[in-house]
C-alpha cells in the first residue's frame, strides 16, 4: 500500500491541540502519531517502513482538523438548479473546510418519499466533491411512509437516510407541519434524529399584515426581524422542546437565532440530554446592524436577530451549549434577490465561510479550537452515527489543513457556489484554508478547489 504522511501538525480535536503526524492509505486514517512520545521522529520512520511509497507533506507550523460534517444544506437539486447543483456548491463546501453534507427535502419537487429520495440518490454519481447524505422531509400526512423509509421496508436503504426534517413554520418550499396528531407522531420517531424548523406561522402572519398595513409594497428589510420575530421563534421552540422532553426525542433545534431559545435549550438539555442545539455562522456573525447595508442578501429565516442576541449565541458556543454549526447553505440569485421584501426569497450562501467564520469567532471571543473541532464536525460524527468527522484510526482521512496566521479576504468573484455571492463579501476573516483531503484525495490544494476531483461518497448512517 501507498500513504500520505501529513507530517508535524497542530492537530485540534475537541480534546485539545497537539503536534503530531498522521499516515493516510486507502481513504482512511491508518496511523496518528503525537510528537511527545518517546522517539517520535523514530516511530513516524518505522511506521512509514510499513507502506511501498510514502508522499510526505511537510506541515510545521500548520493546523489540521477534521473536515466539517455539514449536516443542513440546501444545494438546490433537483428542480432549482439554476440556482445551484450538486457538484458547484460541493465545491464550495470544499472551500469552507466541509468534507460532509446532508442536504435538506425542500427541493422540487420535495424529498418526503422514497421514491424521492432514491431519486435523489441517483443523481449524485461522480459529481460531488464531498461526501454527501440526505433527510427526508416530513409533511402533514407522509408519517407512514418515513416510518417504511428509517425501518428499511422500502427501496432505500436505511443506512441512506439521514434525519427526519420538520418545518414548524413555513419557508422556502412549503413544506409546513402544522397538524398536531402528526407532529406528535414524528417526535414518536427514535431511529433517526428530528430536525426542527421552529417559527411560529401565526406569530408571522399577524406581523406580515401589520407591516402591509404601515409600509404597503415598500417594507424595509430591516422589518424582517419583526416579522418574523424572536417571539415566533420562541413560541415554535417550546412546543417542540417540550414534545422533545415528554415523548424523549433526539432533537435538533435547528439554526438557533435568540438569546431565549439558547438558554431554553440550556435548561432542557437537563431533561433530555439527546435534545442538540444547532446555530449557523450567520447568526453568530451578522445582527440587526447589518439590515441597512446588506438588505435582501442578509434576508434568512429564521431572522438574523440583536448584537446582544449575537453575543449570547457566541457565548454558548464556547460554553459547549452549541452543539453542531449547519451552515444553513441557501443559494438564490442576485436577480432574484433583487426583489422587494415580499418578493425577494429568504437564504444566504455561506458555507464557503464556515471554517473562516468559526476560527474569527474564536479569535474574538477567546473560545479555544478544540470547541470548535467538535462543533464542525465531532459532534455531528456522533450524532449520525458516522466513521468520519474525527482525527482517529480508522476514520475516513477526511482533512482540512490551515493556516491560522493566515487571512482569507472574501469576495463575490472568489465564490464556488453557482449562484456567484456572498453576504461575506468584503470580510477579512483569520485563518486560510490550504489543503483538503475527502476519503484520502486531495481536493483543495494551496487555497484552490482542484476541479475534476470529485471523491465524495454518498453517506452511511448509523444513527
Amino acid at each position: 500500500m501507498d500513504a500520505i504522511l501529513l507530517h508535524n501538525a497542530t492537530i485540534v480535536t475537541s480534546s485539545g491541540e497537539t503536534t503530531g503526524s498522521i499516515f493516510l492509505s486507502e481513504g482512511k486514517i491508518c496511523e496518528i502519531i503525537y510528537s511527545g512520545q518517546d522517539d517520535y521522529e523514530l516511530a513516524v520512520r518505522r511506521t512509514a517502513e510499513r507502506y511501498a511509497d510514502v508522499e510526505t507533506i511537510e506541515l510545521a507550523g500548520k493546523h489540521l482538523m477534521a473536515g466539517g460534517i455539514d449536516a443542513h444544506v440546501h444545494f438546490r437539486e433537483p428542480g432549482l438548479t439554476h440556482k445551484a447543483d450538486i457538484e458547484t456548491e460541493s465545491m464550495a463546501a470544499v472551500a469552507g473546510g466541509v468534507t460532509s453534507v446532508m442536504d435538506m427535502p425542500n427541493t422540487s419537487p420535495a424529498t418526503i418519499s422514497a421514491e424521492r429520495l432514491i431519486s435523489k440518490l441517483d443523481c449524485v454519481g461522480e459529481r460531488s466533491y464531498v461526501n454527501i447524505g440526505f433527510h427526508i422531509g416530513a409533511t402533514n400526512g407522509n408519517i407512514e411512509e418515513i416510518r417504511n423509509i428509517i425501518n428499511g421496508k422500502t427501496d432505500v436503504p436505511s443506512a441512506k437516510t439521514g434525519g427526519v426534517k420538520v418545518f414548524m413554520g413555513s419557508s422556502t418550499g412549503n413544506m409546513l407541519v402544522d397538524s398536531k396528531d402528526t407532529l406528535d407522531s414524528i417526535f414518536e420517531i427514535k431511529e433517526r434524529p428530528v430536525l426542527v424548523h421552529c417559527e411560529d406561522e401565526e406569530t408571522i402572519r399577524t406581523n406580515l399584515e401589520k407591516a402591509k398595513e404601515q409600509y404597503g409594497d415598500d417594507i424595509p428589510f430591516k422589518e424582517h426581524m419583526n416579522i418574523r420575530s424572536r417571539k415566533a421563534c420562541i413560541r415554535s421552540s417550546i412546543k417542540a422542546l417540550e414534545k422533545a422532553i415528554s415523548k424523549k426525542t433526539k432533537l435538533v433545534l435547528c439554526h438557533i437565532s435568540t438569546k431565549e431559545e439558547m438558554e431554553m435549550v440550556r435548561a432542557a438539555k437537563g431533561n433530555n440530554p439527546d435534545i442538540i442545539a444547532e446555530t449557523s455562522c450567520n447568526y453568530l456573525w451578522f445582527c440587526d446592524e447589518d439590515y441597512e447595508r446588506l438588505g435582501s442578501k442578509v434576508k434568512c429565516n429564521p431572522s438574523v436577530k440583536t448584537k446582544e442576541d449575537r453575543k449570547a449565541l457566541r457565548n454558548a458556543l464556547a460554553d459547549g451549549i452549541v452543539d453542531i454549526i449547519g451552515s444553513d447553505h441557501a443559494p438564490h440569485l442576485l436577480s432574484e434577490k433583487a426583489g422587494t421584501y415580499t418578493s425577494a426569497p429568504s437564504g444566504l450562501p455561506s458555507i464557503q465561510q464556515t471554517l473562516p467564520v468559526l476560527l474569527t469567532v474564536a479569535a474574538e471571543e477567546d473560545i479555544p479550537l478544540s470547541r470548535i473541532a467538535a462543533v464542525f464536525s465531532e459532534n455531528a460524527s456522533d450524532l449520525y452515527g458516522l466513521k468520519r468527522g474525527k482525527i482517529q484510526t480508522g476514520y475516513a482521512a477526511d482533512i482540512v489543513i490551515f493556516d491560522i496566521e493566515g487571512k482569507t479576504d472574501v469576495t463575490n468573484d472568489d465564490q464556488y457556489s453557482k449562484c456567484g455571492w456572498t453576504p461575506y463579501d468584503g470580510a477579512s476573516l483569520e485563518g486560510r484554508i490550504e489543503t483538503v483531503f475527502v476519503n484520502g484525495r486531495k481536493v483543495m490544494e494551496n487555497g484552490k478547489v482542484m476541479t475534476g476531483n470529485s471523491y465524495g461518497k454518498l453517506l452511511e448512517f448509523n444513527c
